[in-house]
């Protein structure tokens, strides 16, 4: 298939590992920003084929993991109402809240659906002008756009029925944050490649120079990573810290200029809970005053309601890049797939979820 069987290629991959190995002279630190990154990686074994000591963090870059427990909360307290559809992507129907998640509610008789896209919230608000219609929007800048278009929408259509629980994310305040940490221990990133097909590279450039860390826009496939870390870890050890693009067929370097102008349109940057983070400033979005009436934390009144991680849950160390998913207590045992403690387990991109798959029967032999 274009675009992935070739980038998936051994013998190619062979050759890249071989590069990496003869520019390698001492160890690395690299965070992978993307949770697709982090699964492709740990699918492929592709840190245990690096040079030792050249370690991957898994960085913050699930946007179901980072969606902080009081936004769920919110979205159960929402989802439970009569008069509501909830609309949201499958992945969030288990993400624990609390006390329960989404299908809970939804056993108990509440009205949630999966969509597979935004607009068809819109369309169920038309088709049930009886019911508010609530969609869950969360994740990074890639998912902001179509988020962004429901409200447009609804606006042009008249809907008073619709409304949006935003938990949007913004990566380059992330970056921040994990630099200026005083645990942090990466030096040089790979950056989200659908994230910056959005917004473009012209955001990192200030970020390497005022942190001195490489920068490098990847893909997802197995040559698309190995490429960017080749590309960082020449960069460290030739002492430069530039952004580069190793995902040229994917990225522009000036992203999506109508996504960013509905983005301006539609939202504000605002200060953003991130799950087992913590409160970075400027690291999200809200709907924008002139459609603060399809806000559903205002129109439902949830924004009173805050909650405190699972203390058995070390999720926020593991999106810190702090510790690795398996040196969790909690990890295989009180906390799996069928009964998760964090976003990290249940998430389809999560870091604790990968562990989980592919790396479980090695680390339980130990």
């Amino acid at each position: 298939m274009k675009y992935l069987d070739e980038f998936s290629d051994p013998d190619l991959a062979k050759k890249l590992l071989e590069r990496i190995h003869a520019i390698t002279t001492r160890p690395w630190s690299i965070m992978e920003t993307c949770g697709g990154q982090t699964h492709s990686i740990i699918r492929h074994g592709i840190d245990q084929l690096l040079p030792e000591g050249v370690e991957m963090i898994h960085g913050p870059g699930c946007p179901v993991c980072v969606t902080p427990l009081e936004t769920i909360d919110r979205a159960l307290a929402i989802a439970e109402r009569p008069d509501v559809i909830f609309c949201s992507f499958g992945d969030m129907l288990r993400v624990p809240g609390s006390d329960r998640d989404l299908f809970t509610i939804k056993s108990r008789g509440g009205d949630v659906r999966v969509v597979y896209s935004p607009m068809d919230a819109v369309q169920l608000a038309v088709e049930n002008p009886d019911k508010q219609v609530v969609f869950f929007g969360i994740g990074f800048e890639t998912t902001a756009p179509a988020n962004a278009m429901t409200v447009h929408q609804a606006r042009r259509l008249g809907l008073t029925n619709f409304s949006l629980l935003v938990s949007h994310v913004l990566v380059p305040p992330a970056i921040s944050a994990i630099m200026e940490s005083p645990t942090c221990r990466v030096q040089g990133f790979l950056a989200a490649g659908h994230v910056c097909s959005v917004m473009g590279t012209g955001e990192y450039p200030p970020l390497a120079e005022k942190y001195r860390v490489p920068i490098v826009v990847t893909g997802f496939e197995p040559l698309d990573i190995l490429e960017g870390i080749r590309k960082t870890i020449l960069q460290l050890e030739q002492g430069r810290h530039e952004v580069e693009n190793a995902y040229e067929r994917a990225v522009p370097a000036a992203g999506n200029p109508a996504a960013q102008a509905m983005l301006e349109d539609v939202f504000t940057v605002t200060d953003r809970t991130w799950r087992g983070i913590g409160r970075i400033p400027g690291s999200g979005w809200m709907l924008a005053e002139k459609y603060a009436e399809f806000d559903a934390e205002k129109r439902f009144s949830v924004t009173d309601i805050v909650t405190d991680e699972s203390p058995l849950c070390r999720s926020g160390e593991v999106l810190q890049g702090m510790v690795k998913p398996h040196e969790c207590p909690a990890f295989g045992k009180e906390c799996t797939p069928r009964n998760p403690l964090g976003a990290t387990m249940v998430s389809s991109e999560g870091a604790c979820a990968a562990y989980f798959a592919y790396r479980r029967l090695e680390l339980t032999a130990r």
